[in-house]
Formats: structure tokens, sequence, C-alpha cells
């Protein structure tokens, strides 16, 4: 019996460590909630009130005076219009290069029977340490003829290598090798065996790979600045980048008071809507592959 008791009293002890634990855990995560969410609902807020609360700090937690001013004003640019366009094409036709180089190496590199395997890895490892720099880089397209072309922000980091690492350690842990003996001795190439089986079988890190990849193309600008002169072929960053630039005044420069609060009030709404303007669509598209993003991140977390 003595026994018995002082193993219910562990158990309640144990119990009793597990629920401060937890609250601690909960009241920790909310705070962080709090400082990670709210500017975000801030910023929200902002872009959808008038000039007048935005500059006169009445917006807190909600719209106040809800308003779609900022956005009028942003979309009177056709420039931006340019870049949406120019974005989504680049993001789609990227990402679709993207997943079919790093998948097609990933397989590559899984393979147990490749005899130049080590050595290639070593090669492309020695890749994420170093490299040749802008200059080289840009003589590089220069002399492939891809300045001022859709390419040239399409084909440069093709493959990631991180990601492509991530890939291989997904499709060697999730996909066992006698899958491809049992198919070789049905008669099934490599290629039909990639399409066929392979692909089916990685939706969850083909889902991470393309939210991965989707995400570096949306927020690419430097490519943009560097290959590209070019106006029609600007990416949506670049033109965002610059009407917050030709948006900035000299507060010196103006006498009148009114004129200034109205100038630094548009200005600071402008701002809020081309945050939501241009981060929305990335946004949008998480809710869909958050299920896979967390089994991502821990087959990343391991490489073989």
């Amino acid at each position: 019996m003595p026994k018995r008791r002082k193993i219910k009293r562990n158990k309640v002890q144990i119990a009793k460590q597990d629920r401060i634990f937890y609250a601690i855990a909960f009241v920790v995560l909310l705070f962080l909630l709090v400082i990670t969410g709210y500017p975000i609902l801030y910023i929200l807020s902002s872009a959808f009130s008038s000039r007048q609360a935005v500059i006169s700090g009445r917006v807190f937690l909600f719209p106040v005076d809800f308003s779609l001013e900022g956005f009028e004003a942003v979309f009177e640019q056709k420039d931006v219009l340019i870049g949406y366009r120019n974005t989504i094409i680049y993001t789609v036709g990227g990402t679709l290069i993207n997943v079919v180089i790093t998948m097609l190496a990933a397989y590559a590199f899984s393979r147990k029977d490749w005899p130049m395997k080590n050595f290639m890895v070593m090669i492309f490892m020695f890749t994420m340490i170093f490299s040749g720099g802008m200059v080289p880089s840009y003589l590089l397209m220069r002399d492939l003829k891809l300045l001022n072309t859709p390419w040239a922000m399409l084909l440069p980091g093709a493959l990631s290598i991180y990601n492509m690492t991530i890939a291989r350690t997904f499709i060697q842990n999730n996909i066992p090798y006698e899958l491809f003996e049992a198919a070789r001795i049905d008669g099934c190439d490599d290629f039909r065996y990639f399409t066929h089986l392979v692909l089916p079988l990685s939706k969850a890190i083909l889902a991470v790979l393309s939210l991965y990849y989707a995400v570096g193309h949306w927020n690419a600008y430097f490519n943009a600045l560097i290959y590209l002169n070019n106006r029609n072929l600007y990416p949506l960053q670049v033109f965002l980048r610059e009407i917050l630039i030709l948006n900035e005044f000299d507060n010196e420069a103006i006498i009148d008071e009114e004129l200034m609060m109205v100038k630094q009030g548009m200005a600071d709404l402008l701002r809020y809507a081309l945050i939501v303007v241009s981060t929305a669509p990335i946004l949008c598209m998480y809710p869909f592959v958050q299920r896979y993003f967390v089994k991502g991140v821990m087959i990343g977390s391991v490489k073989g």
C-alpha cells in the first residue's frame, strides 16, 4: 500500500508540473502572438482607414473611417499593374523551373547506385559556401545574352542546394529503394519511375518547395535592379520601391503646415497600402500548404 501511495503521489506531482509548464508555455506563446500579430493587424487597419485617421493616430486595432484611398492611390500608378503582371509570370514560371530542377537533382542524389554521387555532392555543397560574386554573375548573364530578358529573373538561382538537400532527404526517408528495384524488374525506366511513382508520393515536399521558391520570386527585386533596364519587365517590388521613394519629401522645404500634414498623411497611408498589396498574395497561399510546412521543416532538420 505505501508503494502505491508513493506512485500515486508521484503521478500527481508530475501532473502538477505539467500544468505549470503548459501554463508558462501558453503565456509565452500568447506574448509572442501579440508582439508579432499586432503590427500586422495595425498595418491592415491603417491601410483601410482614412488619411486623417492615420495621421491623427486614431488607428489602434480596427480601421477608422473605412476608406480605400490608399489602394486607389497605389493602383492609379500604371506601373503597379505592369509589376503585378510581371511578378506573377516570374513567380509561376520561376517556381515551376525551380521545382522541376530541384526534384530531378534530388532524385539523382537519392539513388544508391550512382557511382559519382559522393563527388557530385562535394561539388554541389561547395557552391553553398563559395560563389563567383555579383560582377562575374553580371558578366555571365551578359555573355549569355540574358540581360533585359525575362530569363534574367527566372534562370539565376534555378537550383537551391539547401532545398535540393531537403527533397533528397524526403525521397530517401519516405520512398523505399525496394520500390525502385521492383519497378525495374517490371521494366520501368528512370523517367517513368520518377514521373509515375516519385512525384505522386512527394506531394508534401512539392508543396513546401513551391512555397519556398514562390516567396523568393515574389519578393525578388535585386536581380531586376542589376539585370533589367526595360521598365516593362520590372517586377512589382521594384515599382513599389520607386513609389515609396517618389513619395518621400523634405519637411523643411514645405512652409505650409497644413500641406505638410496632408502630404505626410498620404505618404503614411500609401506606405501601409503598399505593404498590404505586396504581401497579400503570398499570405493567401500559406493556408493551402500550411499542413505540409511543418513536415517539410522537420525533414530539413536532418540531412543524410
